[in-house]
This record gives C-alpha cells, structure tokens and sequence, in this order.
C-alpha cells in the first residue's frame, strides 16, 4: 500500500503543476500532507516535515546567501565580459545562442555546483533571449541537461556518494566513465543545435531583421536592451512571439508582465550604476578563492556564501542604503528559492518518514526477473532515471544501489560497474523537483516549474539512455 501511495502522490504532484493547477510551493506542501493523512500518520506529520526541513534547512541557507553574492557580482559588472564574449560568438543567431548556452553551462559547472552554475548561465543569457524572442524553457532546458552530465564529477556529489555507499575508490567509478560522459555531452551539444535551428526558424526573421540591422557591437546589444525604441523588448506576434504559450517549448513567466521582462534586460546594461569596474579584479579573485575554497571544503557551503556575500556586499557598497538597495533587488529570487525549498522538505520528509521511498524502493528491486542478475549493470543504469528523479541523491546511493550491488554481486557483476551504471541518471536528476537548484534556475529565468518539467524531462531521460549506450559500447558498464 505505501508503495502504490508513494507513486501515487508524485504522480499527483507531478500532473497538478504540469497542468498548472497548483503552484509547485503550494502542491509540495499540501499533497504530501494530504497523502500522509492518506497513510495513517498524519499526528507524526509535523514530526516528518520538521525533520525535512532541518536537512535542507542548510542547502537553503546556502541558496538564500548565494543569490546575494553571485547578485551583487552580477550587479557590479564581474560577469558582463563573459556575456560579450558569448554575445561575439552567438552573433544574434539563436541557434548560436543555444548552443552557447549549452556550452557556458558545461563549463561553469566544473565547480560542482548546480546552483552557482545556473546564476551564472541565466544571468549571461536571459537578456539575448528576452531580446531574441526566444523561449525561455530552451535555456532553462539545455542548461539544466549539460549541468546534469557535468554533475558526475568527482566533487559533484553522485560519484562520491556511489563510491562511498559501495566501498570502492571514487577516481577507479569516474575516470572510466570519461568517454561515456563525454558522449552524453557531445549528444547535449548537438541536441543545443537541433533547438537552436528550431528557434531560429520559429522566431528567425522578425529577431534578425530586428537585432542584426548593422551587425551591432555586443556592447550596443546590451546598451540597446529595455532603453528607447532600439532596444524595446520581443514583440508579442501571433505567429508566435517572445513568451506565447503556442510556441514549441514556450516559456511560460511568474508573473507575466512585461515590466519585470525589461528589468531583467536592464540588468546588464553597460552604464548602469551599480557597476564597479574598479573593482572587478578585487571581485573575481574572491570569486575564484570562494569556488576554490568550496571544492576544497576549507568550510561548510553556505557558510562561504554567507561570508562571500558579507565581503561582498560591504566591499562593493560601502555605503548602508546601497546594500541595503542590492539585498532589496534580490529580494524576490531569496524568497521564492528558499520558499521552494522549504516547502520541498515537507515533500522529502513525508516520502521518508512514512516509509514510501523504502517500500518503492524494495518494490523496483524486487520487482527484476533472476534472469537479468547477470545484468544488474545494465538494469541499475535504467532504474537509475526514475529513482534519482523520484528520489533524493542520497535516498538513492546510500538506500538503493546497496541493494543493486548485492543483487549483482550473487551474479558476478562488480561493485564498480554498478557505482558506474547508477552514474547515467543524472541527466534527468537534475530537473527532479526534489532537486534546489532548479528552483533557482526556473526562478531566475522567470519559467513556470510545469512548463520545465513538461520540455525537459524527454531530452533528458534521452541524454541519459545515450551516456548508458555509450558506457556499454565502450565496455565501461
């Protein structure tokens, strides 16, 4: 019964915001509630849900203090170089467009954090898109799909916590799965073109025509955005301009209004006030020692972000109103990430307090014929996209793959095939709604959570299946 209750409320939660009937605030809370009340055990919910949150009550601490700080770098222009030097590449071509921003994603998340690589990617990109014409959810989605892949390294989280649940040397899981990780990448790279082409026949001449007149300089591009009629933002077309609901992959936006839309343009213009050029250099080394000092656990996350984003803030405004002016500006994205991940800690929680993920779990176990242990490789690689969906990282790694391996053990198969196969999920885990950062993603790029889930899930349960077909063409899994 708790495992048809288990499915039943991800099910019911997964339709209700991809139906926009709920708000993924509001579903995360109330369906996990109700379903709890559903199992009998609704006088220990306040216990699962308090649990929940003192988990995650340190990711969202780290999100909350992030934001401030990658804000503030935003703000005072240390990011401004990287979006001429994508505006350069792209050109105004909106299948460029896509194809860098596929390529910024990867890059970025060589730091291992989904979080800061989002901020990052959307904050560089969001403005040519709203001024393309483009939608939103094609960001959202090749961004979310390259930082899947890019997620498996070794300071990521998945690789560590493979090798640690089966025992084995995280380098002996990761450097094998080198070819396969770069095939999903490459297949990620020529998904980013497939939609950019189709971007560009979508939208094509109405942006061109608009924004390539002269071929402008990327610096006249950012100085045109949200100012006069040069820079007035996509037009809304009925053949299906910036934003409608009847474009391949529309993006749909949080509040909807065009003002918000041109805000997030102006926020990279070029003579804005918040700039500090003088400082720029100041501001990326503290960038570079703070990623640094992440990957090196010289302290917890957020306590680096919360120190982060005080230097910051007290160095690049000195004056009080100033920072009280930049945590003000940033203010919506605070609240609406941690919001999120307050309310997914009731989801989480009832899912592991009522004993729906164990009983799920079992159930997909159990649920493998004897026939395929010689194969357990091969089926930990599949159950790996619906379970790290489903699932939290740790939930699956630390309560699943045990199980797999055992299974696979009695059949000959080794503990590093399995670490390795459990590996190609992560494509699709980072969409999951169980996941933080992509709260932060679909916030800042102003997409409605169901309009994500409903384009991105398919291209990356696909990237998915190509990393496991390459792992067994190259004899890895």
């Amino acid at each position: 019964m708790l495992t048809i209750l288990g499915f039943g409320m991800i099910a019911t939660f997964l339709v209700l915001i991809m139906l926009k009937k709920m708000s993924p605030i509001a579903a995360l809370v109330l369906i996990p509630a109700l379903f709890c009340v559903l199992v009998g055990q609704g006088a220990q919910l306040g216990d699962y849900v308090i649990d929940g949150v003192g988990k995650l009550a340190p990711t969202a601490a780290m999100l909350m203090f992030a934001i401030v700080y990658f804000g503030v770098m935003i703000d005072a222009g240390l990011f401004d170089p990287v979006v001429r030097g994508i505006l350069r590449f792209c050109k105004a071509d909106p299948m460029r467009v896509v194809v860098g921003t596929a390529v910024l994603a990867a890059i970025v998340s060589l730091d291992g954090d989904g979080s800061t690589t989002f901020m990052i990617t959307v904050s560089a990109m969001y403005p040519l898109y709203k001024r393309l014409g483009m939608s939103l959810v094609v960001m959202t989605g090749v961004a979310a799909t390259a930082n899947g892949v890019m997620n498996t390294l070794p300071w990521g989280g998945p690789t560590a916590r493979a090798a640690t649940a089966l025992k084995v040397d995280a380098g002996d899981v990761f450097v094998p799965m080198i070819p396969a990780l770069a095939a999903g990448l490459v297949f990620v790279l020529l998904l980013a073109y497939v939609l950019g082409r189709r971007e560009r026949k979508r939208v094509g001449h109405l942006s061109l025509d608009r924004v390539l007149v002269a071929e402008p300089e990327p610096e006249a591009v950012l100085a045109g955005a949200g100012a006069g009629p040069a820079g007035e933002g996509p037009k809304r077309t009925a053949g299906g301009g910036a934003g409608t609901s009847d474009a391949p992959g529309a993006a749909g936006t949080a509040d909807g209004g065009d003002d918000a839309d041109d805000e997030g343009l102006r926020g990279l213009d070029p003579h804005r006030a918040t700039l500090r050029p003088r400082l720029y250099w100041f501001n990326a080394a503290l960038t570079v020692a703070l990623l640094a000092s992440m990957i090196m656990e010289v302290l917890p996350i957020p306590v680096l972000f919360l120190l982060g984003a005080a230097l910051a803030l007290t160095v690049n405004y000195p004056r009080i109103p100033d920072q009280k002016a930049r945590i003000a500006a940033h203010a919506d994205n605070v609240l609406n990430v941690s919001g999120m991940v307050f309310a997914a800690a009731v989801f989480t929680g009832v899912l592991t307090g009522t004993g729906m993920v164990k009983h799920m779990a079992d159930w997909l176990v159990g649920a493998i014929p004897d026939g395929m242990g010689p194969h357990m490789a091969l089926v930990t690689g599949l159950l790996s996209l619906p379970l790290t969906y489903f699932m939290s990282n740790d939930g699956f790694y630390f309560g699943v793959l045990p199980v797999l391996a055992e299974a696979g053990a009695a059949h000959g198969v080794s503990p590093l095939e399995i670490a390795r196969a459990s590996l190609v999920g992560q494509a699709l885990h980072m969409s999951s709604p169980l996941v933080p950062a992509v709260y932060v993603l679909v916030g800042m790029a102003k997409v409605e959570f169901g309009d994500h889930t409903r384009f991105t899930v398919k291209w990356a349960a696909l990237t998915s299946l190509v990393v496991l077909a390459a792992g067994i063409l190259f004899g890895i899994i």
